[in-house]
C-alpha cells in the first residue's frame, strides 16, 4: 500500500508509465510488471490503483482522451474571438510537427496544466494504438464517445460564438464541427500512416483550409 499522502502523484506516476509503455510496446505489450518498473514502484501499487490490466488500460485511455482537452481550455481566453479560439484548439488536436523527442509524457495536473506534455511521436504511436483497440473493445468506444461528443459540442460552440460576433458565417456549427473533427480524426491517422499529401506539405494545412472557408481568409 502506498504511503500516505502519496496517493495522487503515485497514480499520476502509474498512468504516465503506463502511456509511456504502451507507446514502447504496444498495449498488447504492455504488463503490469512493466509499468511498476517504468513507474518505478512495485507491481503491488499498480494493482493497488487499477486492479487489472484491461482497468488499466481503459483509465489511461481516458486520461490520454482528456490531455487534448484541458489544455485546449487552459489556453483559451475569453478575450479571444473565434478565430483564435480555433487555431489553440487545432494547435493541440492537429499539432505541427516539431522535434520534442527528449521531452517525457506527463497527463498529470498536479504540477499544473502547463507542465502537461505527450511528445508527438508518442501522440500518434498511442493514437494508432488506443484506436486500433477501440475498434472491437466495447469499453475503449465508450471513452472515445463520450470524448468526441464532448469534443464536437466544444468546435460547435467556438462556431456558434464566430458567428454570432461576426468573425465566422457557419449555416450549421455542428454540421461544421462534425466535419473539422471527422478530417482532424482521418489526418491523424494518416500521418500515423506515414501518408502525405502530394505536395509533401504537414496535412495539417487541409484543416486550416477547412477553418478558412467559414472565416474569408481573417
Amino acid at each position: 500500500m502506498p504511503k500516505l499522502g502519496m496517493e495522487p502523484k503515485r497514480r499520476a506516476d502509474v498512468i504516465n508509465a503506463t502511456l509511456t509503455c504502451i507507446s514502447i510496446h504496444g498495449i498488447d505489450g504492455m504488463t503490469l510488471d512493466k509499468v511498476a518498473e517504468y513507474a518505478d514502484c512495485s507491481k503491488g501499487v499498480v494493482t493497488y490503483y487499477f486492479k487489472n490490466k484491461d482497468n488499466l488500460t481503459i483509465e489511461a485511455f481516458k486520461s490520454f482522451m482528456a490531455y487534448y482537452g484541458l489544455k485546449i481550455e487552459s489556453e483559451i481566453e475569453h478575450t479571444m474571438n473565434a478565430v483564435e479560439m480555433m487555431d489553440v484548439t487545432l494547435n493541440h488536436i492537429l499539432p505541427t510537427y516539431s522535434d520534442d523527442s527528449g521531452k517525457r509524457i506527463n497527463v498529470s495536473q498536479l504540477d499544473g496544466i502547463d507542465k502537461m506534455f505527450i511528445p508527438h511521436e508518442d501522440q500518434a504511436k498511442l493514437f494508432l494504438q488506443f484506436f486500433s483497440k477501440a475498434v472491437l473493445d466495447r469499453n475503449l468506444q465508450e471513452v472515445v464517445s463520450k470524448s468526441y461528443l464532448a469534443d464536437l459540442q466544444g468546435i460547435a460552440k467556438i462556431f456558434d460564438y464566430g458567428k454570432m460576433t461576426g468573425h465566422m458565417r457557419v449555416e450549421d456549427s455542428q454540421s461544421a464541427a462534425y466535419g473539422l473533427l471527422a478530417m482532424v480524426i482521418g489526418l491523424s491517422f494518416f500521418r500515423v500512416a506515414n501518408i502525405p499529401p502530394i505536395n509533401g506539405e504537414d496535412n495539417r494545412y487541409i484543416c486550416d483550409d477547412y477553418v478558412r472557408r467559414f472565416t474569408d481568409g481573417r
